[in-house]
């Protein structure tokens, strides 16, 4: 708690004089940083926007203070993150699907554990057999009920964490989801407040003095739903997507498990003839 207190002191403290830096300056900061990163394409453009003014998204951000510009500016790379988040989160449930599907046939036609290689199978599969072998291996001489009983628990771990992988980095779209409204909101309430001291500076209530800074004040909540709302639809889309892999575990969890009973029967009843001749051997 001290320490929170310390930081949101030093913020409040720090964001006046962050504040006051000159628009001009941070423009021409901005310019030449798109000039050298990203070339004229950009910074040709924000210079025109900077030196012509005018109503379009542009000129409102090049016009607005550093911390509306701040706010503006990190909720644009919020919004490219959640979409580079997507992207890359169902190329790899595509490629996972993909092994998971290739594995689950090759156990499929197998129909048994016994003599598999480990590079068989892929992913999670691969996985669960291996466990399955060691625990066959580990469990000789035991009852089969509680092979099953260690192998379900396994198994049932091995799908979560699969599972649980796969979800990993959806947490950035759902946090991007649920914050970005409220930066860009805050960023509206800052603009808007410059803009009432604009108004007491200046001593006039016109509505060309006052509009502009409270556009470029709206624009930071605009730009935030547009970071917001993609961003919670990506998410429910990965959910779903996540949720239909584990399903596809869970379906593979089942097969290792006939697998299983499947040899475990099979060497349940192989052993039953050696047992009778013994049996036998001993009355003779």
């Amino acid at each position: 708690m001290k320490f929170a207190a310390v930081l949101t002191t030093a913020i409040m403290t720090a964001l006046p004089q962050v504040a006051a830096a000159d628009t001009a300056s941070v423009n021409v900061a901005l310019i030449n940083f798109a000039d050298q990163w990203i070339g004229p394409a950009l910074s040709e453009p924000m210079r025109d926007a900077a030196q012509g003014g005018g109503h379009s998204p542009l000129a409102m951000f090049m016009g607005a203070d550093i911390v509306v510009k701040s706010v503006m500016f990190g909720l644009a790379l919020a919004s490219v993150l959640g979409w580079a988040v997507w992207a890359g989160k169902m190329l790899q449930v595509y490629v996972a699907n993909n092994r998971l599907r290739r594995s689950y046939r090759q156990l499929a036609r197998a129909g048994t554990l016994t003599g598999a290689h480990p590079k068989t199978y892929s992913g999670p599969v691969r996985v669960m057999v291996d466990a399955a072998q060691a625990e066959i291996e580990i469990s000789s001489g035991l009852g089969k009920d509680g092979v099953k009983e260690r192998m379900a628990s396994e198994l049932s771990r091995i799908e979560a964490g699969a599972a649980r992988s796969m979800q990993s980095g959806a947490m950035v779209l759902g946090s991007i989801g649920s914050t970005a409204p409220f930066i860009g909101l805050f960023g509206t309430v800052w603009g808007i407040m410059n803009s009432f001291i604009g108004i007491a500076e200046s001593g006039t209530t016109s509505l060309s003095v006052v509009a502009p800074g409270i556009a470029e004040a709206l624009l930071a909540t605009a730009i935030g739903l547009v970071a917001a709302i993609p961003a919670v639809l990506l998410y429910n889309h990965i959910t779903r997507v996540v949720s239909g892999y584990r399903a596809r575990i869970g379906d593979a969890a089942a097969l290792v498990e006939r697998c299983l009973s499947r040899d475990l029967d099979r060497r349940a009843a192989e052993a039953v003839p050696a047992r009778t001749t013994l049996r036998n051997l001993a009355a003779e």
